[in-house]
Parts: structure tokens; C-alpha cells; sequence
């Protein structure tokens, strides 16, 4: 609680006292030191505050004149009220512990979930950043994770049909599977012929999971599956920017068997300086107040730059402006940009971070 809060009713007292003093008798507004002192103080800031109060209003009403039965009346009133003020200001300490813990727990889970991303991955130099809907939430049903392994920089960015707890748990169970499998598997298919797999096991019918699976193998090129997803963003070194659109389209992860189309791979090439940025519909669906929907790709162009953590945050503050401060979706963006092929910062971006 910030100090000037704290001190707040005081402050409130001493003002309806002077009132008192000046212009006659206000004692009954006393009162109103111990009832903020409730939301703003401990137990004790609101027996400390209901005590001054009672202790002046007494003086007060001597001072006065105020007949004995009347002042009685006022300080059983005031006292009443700091009483109830007590009561309130426990049950809010109550709460507000409680939700410390949910908190640290959320924060606890949202490590272990999405898990922290390195800035720097090989010949990579990578940036996150993620945004959860729901008021005071850490995590949602968006989902993000990008795994080192012998066969080269594997990511996946995806959207889980629905939210709440339901969602964070099916994200999960698509995060587990991705980490084992893209260690395990030499083929990017098979990673997520492994997630579908376990997605239909565990999913309801109408639950589905949208994904893009990327992958950085040791021969420089960029494998792309996408599975229902929105198309990611290719970068190229000069600032241009194009849509990665699937030439075979696929249904999301957990409908395959629905739909009998199974996934294809995509392969592209990738030099240094270009950058591929995957992201959730929670961003390209916010919506400004006239309900127009965030330019992504605008965005980039506008905010290219050869420091990955540099332009997210200035699409991230962007996007926030554009919706008026508070995203009403998750929404999660992942960027990667490829290094020389020593994994040394190219000479633009080094002589900028000179700077």
C-alpha cells in the first residue's frame, strides 16, 4: 500500500475536525476516518484511526456543549463503526494474502508452462512476448516454446480452442509432447504427428489446438508446418515483409481425423538477417474502438529491426495503444531471427548495439 494511502484517513480526521473547529458541529464525519482507514490500512492503522477519531470527538463535544446523551450516541457510532472497520480491514488482509499465493503460483506455473526463451540460441537471436486476457492471469490458452536439439532449432506457436483452465491444460499437454518429441524426432512431421496423437487421446470432439511447428535444421534452410494456423511473417534483411502462406493446408492439431488431410512440410530458405516472426490471433483480431483489427504486417514494416527484443516491445506497446491498454484475447509473439552462419551478429546490429 503506498504510503500516502496509509496516512489518507488521518488526513480526513484532520479535516473534519478543522471543519468542526470552524464552521460547528461536524463530529458524526469522524466516522469516515475509520471507515477509510478499512480499505487502506491494517487492523491496527483502523483502531489507531478510530481511537483518534473518538478521542477528539469527545474533546470536540465538550468543547461544544454537546448534551451528554447526544455525544454518547456519536461516540458509540464512532466506535461501532471502527469496529466493523477492523472486522473489514482483517477479511481484506485475508484476501489479499490469498491472492499473493494464487499469484506466486500462477507465476510458478506459467516457468514451468512457458518456460523462459534465451535471447540467443545458436545462430539464432530470439524475443517473446506474451499477453493473458483474463484479469490477473500469467497464463491462457495461447502457447509458445522453442527447444534446442541435435536437429537443429525447433519452435511451435499455437491457440487453444476456448480458455480459462481448460485451455492452460490442454496448452500444457501440447508443450510436453512438443519438448519430448522435438528431441526425439530427426523428421519436423513426425513431432507433430506425435502431438496429434496425444491430442486426440486427451481432447474432447469440438476441442482443437492451432499451431505453426518451425523448424532451423544444421543445413540453414526453415521447415514450417502449419496446422490451421495464421500464416507467420518472413522478414527479409532489408525490412520487406510476406506472409508465409501453407501451399497444403492442414486442419488444426486434433481434427486430422475428421478432415483425413494430413500435414505436409514446407521448406524455405533462410539467411542471415531475415527473421520469422510467429504469432496468436490475439493479436491480429484486436480490435481498435472503431473495431478495426490490429495491422500486423504494417506494424513490422514500421518497427523493423535488427534487435529482436527492440521490435517486439515496440509492436507490443503498439498493439496495447491500439486496443486502449487491456487485450481482450491471449495473444503471444515469438521472433526469430537468424545470425551469420558463426552465429555472430551481423555488422548492422552489431555497430546499432554500439551505439
Amino acid at each position: 500500500m503506498a504510503p500516502g494511502m496509509c496516512v489518507l484517513p488521518v488526513v480526513v480526521v484532520t479535516v473534519v475536525v478543522f471543519i468542526d473547529i470552524v464552521g460547528g458541529i461536524w463530529l458524526p464525519l469522524l466516522a469516515a476516518g475509520p471507515a477509510l482507514a478499512a480499505a487502506t490500512n491494517g487492523p491496527r492503522g483502523v483502531l489507531g484511526v478510530g481511537l483518534l477519531s473518538a478521542a477528539l470527538g469527545a474533546t470536540l463535544g465538550i468543547e461544544h456543549g454537546v448534551p451528554a446523551g447526544e455525544l454518547a450516541a456519536v461516540l458509540s457510532a464512532l466506535l461501532a463503526v471502527t469496529a466493523a472497520s477492523g472486522l473489514a480491514s482483517t477479511l481484506r488482509g485475508r484476501r489479499e494474502r490469498v491472492l499473493a499465493a494464487v499469484r506466486s503460483v500462477a507465476e510458478a506455473a506459467q516457468h514451468a508452462l512457458l518456460q523462459p526463451v534465451p535471447e540467443t540460441v545458436g545462430p539464432f537471436r530470439v524475443a517473446v512476448r506474451y499477453s493473458a486476457a483474463a484479469a490477473e492471469a500469467r497464463i491462457g490458452g495461447d502457447l509458445y516454446a522453442l527447444v534446442p536439439t541435435p536437429h537443429g532449432v525447433r519452435l511451435i506457436v499455437g491457440d487453444v480452442r476456448g480458455k480459462g483452465l481448460p485451455a492452460v491444460g490442454t496448452a500444457a499437454l501440447v508443450l510436453g509432447v512438443f519438448r519430448e518429441a522435438a528431441y526425439d524426432e530427426p523428421d519436423l512431421l513426425a513431432v507433430v504427428d506425435r502431438i496429434e496423437r496425444s491430442l486426440s487421446r486427451n481432447l474432447g470432439p469440438d476441442d482443437f489446438v492451432t499451431a505453426v511447428v518451425a523448424g532451423c535444421p544444421p543445413s540453414g534452410h526453415l521447415e514450417i508446418v502449419n496446422c490451421g494456423h495464421a500464416p507467420p511473417l518472413l522478414i527479409s534483411a532489408d525490412g520487406d515483409v510476406r506472409p508465409v502462406e501453407s501451399t497444403h493446408p492442414a486442419p488444426p492439431l486434433g481434427l486430422r481425423a475428421l478432415s483425413g488431410q494430413a500435414p505436409r512440410l514446407q521448406h524455405l530458405p533462410f539467411t542471415a538477417g531475415e527473421q520469422l516472426l510467429l504469432y496468436t490471433d490475439g493479436v491480429t483480431e484486436a480490435r481498435d474502438q472503431d473495431r478495426a483489427f490490429y495491422p500486423l504486417a504494417d506494424g513490422v514494416a514500421r518497427h523493423a529491426s535488427d534487435d529482436p527484443v527492440r521490435m517486439l516491445t515496440a509492436l507490443h506497446d503498439e498493439l496495447l495503444a491500439h486496443v486502449g491498454g487491456r487485450l481482450h484475447d491471449d495473444a503471444a509473439l515469438l521472433l526469430l531471427r537468424k545470425q551469420t552462419a558463426d552465429g555472430k551478429i551481423p555488422e548492422p546490429a552489431r555497430a546499432e548495439a554500439a551505439l
